[in-house]
Parts: structure tokens; C-alpha cells; sequence
């Protein structure tokens, strides 16, 4: 069969948006076959598609994704149903919902933890369970940090705990000596902690080394199950701000999940919201925040930001729409303070 050239071809529209999103010259890229570039043409349609119109290529995606328990048992349970999701490269995603809505069921099929009982989950636009290869690749640019990660320390040292995924990629010493001092930096473990064991260090130090462990694998999305469950207001704001670093620094897709309200609404960009295993909302935080009474019927409180912005409007007061952060609310009142002084002047 003909070789074809990539910028001969009529698609190169197509071609040329794969090619610039992974930083590859189409003029150096032959493609051998027609079949091969119609499955690239096949890949980006589908990824734009799901990409909410925005002519962005989804990095990680499902396509009807469903996940049911104990198949064909009296305890069969679906937990997911039918969920249609696409995050981009340098997203920051909330997922949120109410205990036992499928939040965590959802976030370990983007890693091949979990098999799709129906569906697919793509990663680059490639089905993740295609291959075994294709799975244990994914495992690795797909981070998970449970929730208590700290409870899943087993070596004898910090160094060699933050070591284990880059090991397992089949990286060099150096390689790997590399990483652990960089994702022990990102998450604010000095040298002196590198020989300590785990198990001496405090609850925010323990979680943080267990962050640091995935990170090392310097994964392109980075998902955290409630990263600061249980953790003191200081600890809380330390993992928030190490979290931020790491995303700054790789450009990586952050997916968290969490009932912290006031801390998605610091962060992130775009919230899912998950009811019975569907997705119910997915818009921005002040779309999101605005329907405080659809999610109180959901089993969730809007940030008290939100909350109090939402009181003075009923009293009279015009604060405007769209306040979700402590933040805005306090320069919105300070704008009002202002206006307020210059009218009795």
C-alpha cells in the first residue's frame, strides 16, 4: 500500500491538531497507511466531541461508562451509570457528591484500576484496556492518591517508599534518585526526611510522602480522593498549596475529589457533580454554586461564601451573582462599603 505523507493528505486539518497537541512536526511523521490515519481522524473527532465544543483534545475520557458489583449475585449494585467525561491537559476538576454516590467507584476506572462492567475509558485517545500494555502505560500517567494514602507506607525508608513507582517503571538509579528528591520537594520533605522510616513521621508528613510516591511517576493527571481528610487546617492548606506546585510545574490535569466545599471552591476550575453513580451538573463553580437549592436537595451545602452572598441578596443588599469564595465576597462588600461612604459624602 501506498505511503503517505501526513501534509499531502486532505485531513491535514485533522493530522496537524494531533501533531501540534504532542509537540510532533507533521513534516517529519509519516503515515504508512490510509487505515492508520483514518483511525487518527477517528480518535480526534470523537475527542473533540467530547471536549464541550471547545476545539481542545480531551487527554483522558469515558464514554458511557458503567460499573455494576457483584454481577449476577442478590447483591448486584450498579454504581456508575452511563458517564460521559472528558478532562483536558492543565484542567483542575472537582468531582463532588453526596457518600455513596459512585465518586470513587468513577476515579479508579481512569486509571485501569477498575474495569468498565460496559463502556470505555480513553487515555490520549486510546482505549486503556486495548492491551495489558495499554492498561499498565495508563497506570502510570494516570496518578491516584487514595483517600489515607499514608496507610499505604510499607518500606523502610521515605527514600525507597517515594522510589517504588519509579522503580517499577524500570527507570535508572539516577532516574529514579531524580524524581524522589524532586516529588519530596514539591510536597515539602527535605533531605533529612529521605532515611527516616514512615511510620515515625507525623499524620501530614506521612500523607504527604505518600503524595510524593505518586507524583515521582510525574504522572500527567494526578487524581487525589480527599487528599486532606482528617488533616488540621495548617496540613489541609499545605497539601492544597503542594498539589498547586506540582500542576504549575508539569502542566498536569488535576482531578479532586472531595466534600470540602470551601477548598473546590479555591481551586478548581470545573465541577462534576455526581448523584446515584450519573453525572447531574458539570459546569463551572459559580454555575455550580449558584443552584445552592438543587444541591441542598442533593445532600450538599454551597460554600458558606456562597451561602452568606446569597442571604444579604434576600435582605435587600446588592451583592452580585456568582460569589463562591471568601475572597470575592470580601471585595464585594468592600465595593459596596466605598459606594456606600460615597453617596453619604
Amino acid at each position: 500500500m501506498r505511503t503517505l505523507t501526513a501534509f499531502h493528505h486532505p485531513w491535514l486539518h485533522l493530522t496537524q491538531l494531533y501533531f501540534n497537541t504532542h509537540s510532533i512536526s507533521p513534516y517529519y511523521i509519516k503515515l504508512q497507511t490510509y487505515s492508520s490515519l483514518y483511525k487518527i481522524t477517528n480518535i480526534l473527532v470523537a475527542a473533540l466531541q467530547t471536549g464541550k465544543g471547545n476545539n481542545k483534545l480531551a487527554l483522558i475520557r469515558t464514554e458511557k461508562l458503567t460499573h455494576t458489583y457483584s454481577v449476577g449475585t442478590p447483591f448486584e449494585r450498579v454504581a456508575v451509570h452511563d458517564i460521559s467525561f472528558a478532562a483536558e491537559m492543565g484542567e483542575y476538576i472537582g468531582i463532588i457528591g453526596a457518600t455513596g454516590s459512585g465518586k470513587s467507584t468513577f476515579i479508579q476506572h481512569l486509571n485501569g484500576l477498575l474495569k468498565p462492567t460496559s463502556g470505555k475509558v480513553f487515555y490520549d485517545g486510546v482505549d486503556i484496556h486495548e492491551s495489558k500494555k495499554n492498561t499498565r502505560d495508563t497506570r502510570f500517567k494516570v496518578g491516584l492518591v487514595f483517600q489515607y494514602p499514608e496507610y499505604q507506607l510499607f518500606e523502610a525508608t521515605v527514600f525507597d517508599d517515594i522510589a517504588f513507582g519509579p522503580k517499577n517503571m524500570g527507570l535508572s538509579e539516577d532516574e529514579v534518585r531524580e524524581r524522589v528528591y524532586e516529588a519530596a520537594g514539591f510536597v515539602g520533605l527535605g533531605d533529612s526526611f529521605m532515611e527516616k522510616s514512615p511510620f515515625g513521621l507525623s499524620g501530614g508528613e506521612k500523607r504527604r510522602a505518600a503524595i510524593a510516591g505518586v507524583i515521582a511517576m510525574r504522572p500527567d493527571v494526578l487524581i487525589l480522593d480527599e487528599p486532606t481528610a482528617g488533616l488540621d487546617p495548617q496540613g489541609q492548606a499545605e497539601i492544597v498549596r503542594n498539589v498547586m506546585e506540582y500542576k504549575a510545574s508539569h502542566g498536569a490535569t488535576i482531578i479532586l475529589v472531595t466534600h470540602n466545599m470551601e477548598e473546590i471552591a479555591r481551586s478548581v476550575d470545573r465541577i462534576v457533580l455526581l448523584s446515584n453513580g450519573s453525572v447531574v451538573m458539570d459546569g463551572s463553580p459559580a454555575q455550580v454554586f449558584s443552584e445552592s437549592g438543587r444541591l441542598s436537595k442533593l445532600g450538599l451545602a454551597a460554600p458558606k461564601a456562597a451561602m452568606i452572598a446569597a442571604r444579604l441578596r434576600s435582605l435587600g443588599i446588592s451583592v452580585p451573582q456568582g460569589i463562591y469564595t471568601t475572597a470575592q465576597l470580601r471585595s464585594a462588600l468592600n465595593e459596596l462599603r466605598v459606594v456606600s461612604q460615597g453617596k453619604r459624602l
